[in-house]
């Protein structure tokens, strides 16, 4: 293999490998990237892509976290002489761009469930690469399965991916072409004010490490909670989804850091802490199961997941109700405050994300879509695979998971009993009394005026009154449930969607069962 250091006319012969990065903004434990750089000079690409950027799905947010992220996996790659090519334009228009300068040896790059843009993307990819006889190696990136046939092996395929090695950083490459080369623009720069957590692997190795070392102690009992939750989470999720660290590495970290605490002797036991870190690794194994989904039927992020609830809530969409709601003014102070959170920072912990959710489904009755494309332009972790299928279960057309309808006033006196975090999120109300806080709308006229908040004038009046919209949630579902066929669509969903390890034939008759069964559960409690 040449050296750094080569050059000459004999360069320009050698075939280019182009590593192309997604959704995978590192070096380390990067397979495609270490298989490129032991096969001859590598360009890394990057495509700011107009097709994928014009989706309704898409964000500034996730581009500045991007553009942070392309920084230093710039300054990390020029470690291996590998520099990094950031085109503006489809993909394949960068791939025809490089082929009539240089030949390509081959297209490197990860698996990637993405949403329905980005497999078409795949597939126009997939069909330049045939056209032009370039050999396209894809790599798994997770515990995610392509072409999974049966999840009954899914847990066994998982953990045969999380035990296999770790990839070694990329080797030093020969130079490439000048004319390669120069397409190469000076590195990305870091966006000076990033949305929230700001992308880049030093910063994703920096929360991993504080996370294993101490704040997990919280996780168990700290993520239900707004205000314990920004802590007590490992706040992973957004370099996990954009690719600044892998899942294997951080399941691997977690396991390494659980077994040393096990090691520990009597007096130095940390049981809090060990506990936390094997509920935290149970949520990696599901972040992987939710993507599957997606994986297996890349359709639902725009169709249910059971068919048997197609029409239930999509003809008759309240837009007043849903731009409200997207404003964070539905008048109920729980939800309109965990909107403005998310406005400013990105992030919103699990549960009240799915309180979110549940009350645009069931208390203002909206079709998942626009309430789902919303949270997604929000969220700075969005992940297609995981946040379509959470979107479906959470609005109850999934047909295998239990129907849970978070009520806002209740979480919040749950969750926020004393209304800090109310408070602070709607500067509005600060001045209610707490016995008022969570339903303002029910203060007398004199305590309205006493505290200065008029409901109507300084603070919405609710768009439904909680209770009340549950109530009605309750009796259209109880009748669409009358439909015929519904029985037969849950099983099907089970068997290509449920979570389960290897299981006998008269093991899965008994969860087909128990599926069928959860149709008809109706859980109006918090516990997701």
């Amino acid at each position: 293999m040449q050296t750094q250091s080569s050059r000459g006319d004999h360069a320009l012969s050698i075939p280019v490998h182009i590593v192309w990065f997604k959704r995978d903004l590192r070096v380390r434990d990067h397979w495609p990237l270490h298989r490129a750089s032991r096969s001859g000079p590598v360009l890394a690409l990057y495509c700011f892509e107009p097709e994928q950027l014009a989706q309704p799905d898409a964000s500034r947010r996730h581009r500045s976290f991007v553009e942070a992220s392309l920084a230093e996996l710039a300054h990390d790659l020029a470690r291996a002489n590998i520099r990094l090519l950031v085109w503006h334009g489809e993909v394949v228009e960068a791939f025809a761009a490089l082929r009539a300068v240089h030949p390509l040896a081959a297209l490197w790059s990860h698996e990637e469930t993405g949403n329905l843009s980005s497999y078409a993307r795949d597939r126009a990819v997939a069909g330049w690469c045939r056209t032009h006889g370039v050999v396209w190696t894809e790599v798994p990136q997770t515990g995610v399965v392509r072409r999974l046939r049966d999840r009954d092996h899914w847990h066994a395929e998982w953990e045969a991916f999380m035990a296999a090695g770790v990839a070694p950083l990329p080797e030093v490459v020969p130079d490439l072409p000048p004319v390669v080369a120069g397409l190469c623009a000076s590195p990305p720069q870091v966006p000076a004010a990033p949305f929230g957590q700001r992308g880049g692997r030093r910063a994703a190795a920096a929360v991993l490490r504080e996370f294993l070392e101490g704040r997990a102690a919280a996780y168990r009992g700290g993520i239900s909670s707004p205000l314990k939750a920004p802590t007590a989470c490992s706040r992973l999720s957004p370099y996990l989804a954009w690719g600044n660290v892998s899942m294997r590495e951080v399941v691997r970290a977690t396991r390494a850091r659980a077994a040393q605490l096990a090691d520990l002797p009597p007096e130095r036991h940390v049981p809090r802490l060990l506990a936390s870190l094997r509920a935290f690794e149970s949520r990696l194994h599901w972040h992987c199961h939710f993507i599957q989904k997606l994986e297996s039927e890349p359709a639902l992020e725009v169709r249910n997941m059971h068919r048997g609830y197609d029409g239930l809530r999509e003809d008759d969409f309240d837009r007043i109700r849903f731009e409200a709601w997207a404003r964070g003014e539905t008048g109920v102070p729980l939800v309109d405050a965990c909107m403005a959170m998310l406005r400013e920072t990105g992030w919103l912990n699990f549960r009240m994300r799915a309180m979110l959710m549940s009350f645009a489904a069931y208390q203002l009755w909206l079709h998942w879509r626009e309430p789902g494309l919303h949270l997604a332009r929000l969220f700075t972790d969005y992940e297609p695979g995981i946040h379509w299928p959470q979107v479906q279960m959470q609005s109850g057309v999934t047909g295998i998971n239990a129907l849970r309808v978070y009520n806002p006033v209740k979480q919040a006196r749950d969750h926020d009993p004393d209304g800090v975090f109310v408070r602070r999120w709607l500067p509005a109300l600060r001045q209610v009394p707490d016995a008022w806080l969570f339903e303002p709308w029910k203060m007398p006229s004199n305590v309205q005026a006493a505290c200065g908040v008029l409901i109507g004038r300084d603070y919405p009046a609710p768009l439904v009154e909680p209770d009340a919209g549950l109530r009605a949630a309750r009796a259209r579902i109880a009748e669409w449930r009358k439909r015929p066929g519904l029985k037969e669509e849950t099983q099907r969903v089970f068997l290509q969607h449920g979570s389960r390890k290897k299981v006998t034939t008269r093991r899965r008759k008994s969860m087909r069962t128990r599926a069928s069964a959860q149709r008809d559960l109706f859980d109006t409690q918090e516990n997701a």
